[in-house]
């Protein structure tokens, strides 16, 4: 029968409690949200959605084509300019999503004959990217510089290595001064997914690159979102000029994917343009993260330092944190529940995201309910 080994393996993840579902959210809901990447509260702000209604009403609902047919509007030029200028690189390149903008990254500057080295933490866009590369791919330690190094000794040839700057699942920040460090030492090139730190780290949330004095370098690629703290939809490519020349001639998820739509665009500029008015939105959203996990540990929760806005709490099995999510949500709190195989250690957690529009009372809120709840 075709297909019929979906059902063995649909089987399988019910035993091991690993079966996902989809929840349709609606308009409004009384729940707190602590699982979003809202890290500014910007998605609903007013002056973000007008942006991305004006943008519709200007250009359209949709880009109508690739960026190298009819795909790029004068908004797009502008959202890249401001990013680049923002994040403090030379250039920038609008892609359809995060997951895009990676793929792209990493295959565009992953040639034939080259190396790339990949940190053993990195979200499964980057993993992705080096699965579709042509070069070959070693993975190497969490957060090791040295096991950088190790890997690039001896090869001749193109090389890059690929790290997130803040890892999605317990939200540890990557060593990005040695990384760079140890890729110059080699000739190497560095790409760093700097999708949970852009609004977050660096200075007005310019992100972790620019925070580790490396934006900028000729050397250091940085893909972001336009998802999490601009509260919108999209990605991007910064880097030096002739890197984004390259990109726009040899990156696939580029040259035939349709262009981000208007509305996003406008969103992710309207967002840009407030955090540079309102630096301070970066700075709460590090310091709610440190207030929770500062609540959870001393509530006896075994909760992972945050280096950024994504706090980590451990869970005993797959099961229990499935239950111990709905237990949350029947109780008014909305938190992410990381199952094998999205995280790379087999340890099942909870993962909160802190936002800079959290109260006092609401972050006590989340805190008792985890606590309440917990199996």
């Amino acid at each position: 029968m075709a297909f019929g080994w979906i059902d063995e393996q649909a089987e399988q993840r019910r035993s091991a409690g690993l079966v996902r579902t989809l929840r349709p959210r609606p308009a409004d809901t009384p729940l707190l949200d602590l699982a979003s990447n809202d890290y500014l509260g910007l998605a609903r702000h007013p002056e973000v959605t007008e942006g991305a209604a004006r943008a519709a009403r200007t250009w359209g609902g949709g880009a109508t084509g690739s960026r190298l047919v009819t795909g790029t509007t004068e908004l797009h030029a502008e959202l890249e300019h401001e990013l680049a200028d923002f994040c403090g690189f030379e250039a920038a390149l609008v892609f359809s999503s995060g997951y895009a903008a990676n793929l792209a990254a990493v295959t565009a500057l992953a040639p034939h004959g080259s190396l790339v080295v990949s940190d053993a933490g990195n979200h499964a866009s980057l993993i992705d990217g080096c699965r579709l590369a042509r070069g070959v791919t070693q993975v190497v330690a969490h957060r090791d510089p040295d096991s950088v190094r190790k890997a690039l000794d001896g090869h001749e040839g193109p090389a890059v290595a690929v790290s997130d700057t803040v890892f999605s699942v317990d939200g540890d920040a990557a060593p990005l001064v040695a990384l760079a460090e140890a890729c110059r030492e080699h000739g190497a090139g560095l790409v760093l997914d700097d999708a949970h730190g852009l609004g977050v780290l660096g200075d007005g949330g310019r992100g972790a690159p620019h925070a580790a004095g490396v934006a900028g370098a000729d050397d250091v690629v940085v893909t972001v979102t336009l998802s999490k703290s601009l509260g919108s939809q999209g990605g991007a490519v910064l880097g030096p000029a002739r890197v984004i020349g390259h990109l726009v001639n040899a990156a696939r998820t580029f040259i035939f994917d349709t262009g981000l739509a208007p509305a996003a665009a406008g969103a992710a500029l309207a967002a840009l343009r407030l955090l540079r008015r309102e630096p301070g939105r970066a700075a709460r959203a590090g310091a709610v993260a440190r207030e929770l996990h500062t609540r959870l540990t001393a509530a006896g929760l075994e909760a992972v330092r945050p280096d950024a806005a994504v706090i980590s709490v451990r869970a005993p099995s797959p099961e229990q944190a499935v239950r111990w999510a709905a237990d949350c949500r029947a109780a008014g709190l909305s938190v992410g529940c990381f199952r094998p195989p999205s995280v790379p250690d087999g340890i099942s957690r909870l993962r909160l995201t802190a936002r800079a529009d959290l109260s006092g009372a609401e972050i006590e809120r989340a805190v008792r309910v985890i606590g309440d709840t917990r199996p």
